[in-house]
């Protein structure tokens, strides 16, 4: 089966040779498309790779039927509508590897550049001026460093200022003290950032939380003379702030590489200031980080089209080869497990449990969580479930999900409980997958047997009496209906019991009524899985 992928951004020609090397990989280079024709064409492909020029908006994911994957060359997802796409079940994937070590190099640079006032006095040279006066710069030795964001960029950027002989204070929620001590780094609240700082560089991901994070009232608490620089997204540092904080001098200048509207219009108030120091987004731009990060969107999407590895995805758990090939067994009793409980609940699911024990709980549990609800809601909903929007979906539905990590041994090593709660009615199912990776639905409610959780199965609720079994062995031959598996639980001797039979012909509505009519029998249900 053959994989179309369209390419709609420059990439480095070692990412394109890279595409030709994948089997079943067919791809087109289509550069510069708009966004009415990227939306005519979307719906052809399963693959898209895009840099920052292509902007991925909800028109073109409404119009992409096909499309199983964005890649996006490079570290910043914000021209894509990542939450059209996880609706949609598309799973959104950058290179945030690829260009770390060449956007904190870029950082330095500017960092060094504002002190010095080099690009103003390399103009004014140019220009026949020999001012020396006029660009006296700063020290950055025994300098405060404030780093809005401690991640890959920010680790390294401090790395290259302990060099400087600069100190190092940061603001990041997700980072410990512990860890950035080990950096030789003082983790710091942002307000104390602001006053400590000599410069402030931002290394966050554009969000709804950062967006215009530096703003009016930021500007207010920094030290006066602050020197400002921004390698990361335009609209992190407030544009309109930064200008007016500029004009009363409490900032003495800033370094942007990135702009909100890119390119900005020429007449942009910051690119008019002297003491605003200033790149076309340079910071990925080197030969060495295009050809990364080309060499890693292709790899990603191949394998992920090819056979479903999911590597920096930004709507999903990214999963390796290796992680998926232990965890493939777990999502697939996980999908079934959901479907089974579908069927047998009359109701949409208010609430669902899942419980893991064994193997699964060393791994990130949400692809199984994500394979729970995709076979829960698939039965239920009309709109395409996959693994990427259900978590989604169940939480737009207000159904809540709980997620546990069992420590106390169990019949089997390694399961998987789910248990749903819906209006009026309550059903659980289990299920174990056995060394051998072969899987098991092991337990309905309270019934246990050890049944295959695949094709198309009766399950029949009766009393616990002797010939049932053979009733409907007969019943169902005479309608000539084959039997291809049997399984059976129950309570007790005499009490309820639950028969799982899988039968290789289509069953119909009449077939249900006949065995229903059957004295055990208390109800006859088909399941499909």
């Amino acid at each position: 089966m053959s994989h179309k992928v369209l390419i709609t951004d420059p990439l480095a020609p070692q990412g394109v040779a890279r595409l030709q090397t994948q089997p079943d990989i067919d791809f087109t280079v289509q550069p510069g498309l708009t966004e009415q024709e990227l939306a005519e064409q979307i719906a052809l492909y399963q693959g898209l790779i895009i840099r920052s020029g292509t902007r991925v908006t909800p028109a073109v994911i409404a119009a992409a039927h096909n499309l199983r994957v964005i890649g996006r060359a490079g570290i910043g997802v914000d021209n894509i509508d990542v939450e059209a796409a996880t609706r949609r079940g598309i799973v959104v994937m950058n290179t945030p590897g690829g260009n770390n070590v060449t956007t904190a190099e870029h950082t330095i640079s500017l960092l060094l550049a504002l002190a010095r006032n080099i690009p103003q006095a390399t103009a004014s040279l140019k220009a026949g001026h020999w001012q020396r006066a006029q660009f006296t710069g700063t020290e950055v030795c025994n300098k405060v460093l404030g780093l809005v964001g401690l991640g890959n960029i920010g680790t390294i950027v401090a790395e290259r200022a302990l060099g400087l002989r600069m100190r190092i204070v940061a603001y990041d929620p997700f980072v410990t003290s512990e860890a950035a001590a080990r950096m030789n780094v003082e983790l710091v609240p942002l307000t104390a950032l602001y006053r400590q700082a000599d410069f402030i560089s931002v290394h966050t991901p554009l969000t709804k939380e950062t967006r215009g994070l530096i703003d009016a009232q930021a500007f207010a608490q920094m030290k006066d003379g602050v020197r400002v620089i921004n390698c990361a997204r335009g609209g992190i540092v407030d544009e309109t702030a930064l200008l007016e904080a500029l004009e009363s001098g409490a900032v003495t200048g800033a370094a942007l590489d990135v702009f909100v509207d890119e390119p900005p219009p020429a007449d942009h108030p910051l690119l008019q200031r002297q003491d605003v120091i200033c790149t076309p987004h340079l910071g990925a731009a080197t030969d060495e980080a295009q050809i990364n990060v080309a060499i890693a969107i292709a790899d990603q999407v191949a394998h992920f089209l090819q056979r479903g590895v999911i590597q920096n995805a930004v709507n999903f758990p990214a999963l390796s080869q290796e992680q998926l090939t232990i965890l493939e067994p777990y999502l697939f009793l996980g999908e079934k497990l959901g479907s089974f409980l579908a069927q047998i609940t009359p109701h949409a699911p208010r609430e669902v449990h899942i419980e893991y024990s064994g193997e699964m709980t060393a791994y990130e549990v949400a692809p199984a969580t994500a394979a729970v609800l995709r076979g829960l809601l698939s039965p239920i909903l009309e709109q395409a479930i996959n693994v990427v929007n259900a978590p989604l979906v169940a939480r737009e539905r207000g159904i809540r999900v709980v997620e546990s990590r069992s420590s106390t041994p169990s019949d089997f090593l390694n399961s998987i409980a789910v248990s749903v709660q819906a209006r009026d009615s309550a059903n659980s199912a289990a299920g174990a997958v056995f060394s051998n990776q072969t899987v098991r639905l092991v337990r309905v409610n309270d019934f246990h047997l050890e049944a295959v959780p695949e094709g198309t199965i009766l399950l029949l609720n009766n009393t616990d009496v002797p010939g049932v079994v053979g009733q409907v062995g007969t019943l169902l031959g005479t309608l000539g209906i084959n039997i291809a598996g049997l399984e059976l639980g129950r309570e007790k001797i005499g009490g309820e019991a639950i028969s799982l039979i899988h039968v290789d012909d289509q069953v119909s509505p009449e077939v249900l009524a006949a065995l229903r009519r059957l004295d055990p029998i208390l109800s006859a249900q088909l399941i499909r899985l």
